[in-house]
């Protein structure tokens, strides 16, 4: 089994948000719709970039890019791990958010 967290802080991303050549290396075409729908979208590209950490950190494989992960969300809104357009049951994440920090879990089950 391997878990991964991260924390990120939200007014760091009011001013990554704005570089869309970022937006564009590190969120797929859904993701930034998704995001960009939203009325704090910034708060929605955080968790989902703490969300890639975290999937990152708990496969601890190096042969994955940050870029290769991305999320949907199911029919209940819940965020669903999809790696190289393969979506990925073995993966497990949450994501939770206050008024200025966001925060994402992954449990991989090998």
């Amino acid at each position: 089994m391997g878990i991964g967290i991260d924390i990120e802080e939200i007014k760091r991303f009011s001013k990554l948000v704005k570089d869309e050549d970022f937006i564009d290396r590190i969120f797929s075409k859904e993701e930034k719709e998704y995001c960009s729908s939203k009325k704090n979208s910034i708060q929605h590209f955080a968790v989902r970039f703490a969300g890639k950490e975290a999937v990152f950190k708990a496969l601890g494989n190096s042969k994955i890019k940050i870029t290769d992960i991305y999320f949907k969300n199911s029919i209940l809104g819940k965020p669903e791990v999809y790696i190289k357009n393969k979506k990925r049951k073995d993966i497990e994440v949450s994501f939770s958010h206050s008024k200025t920090t966001v925060v994402a879990v992954a449990i991989y089950n090998v």
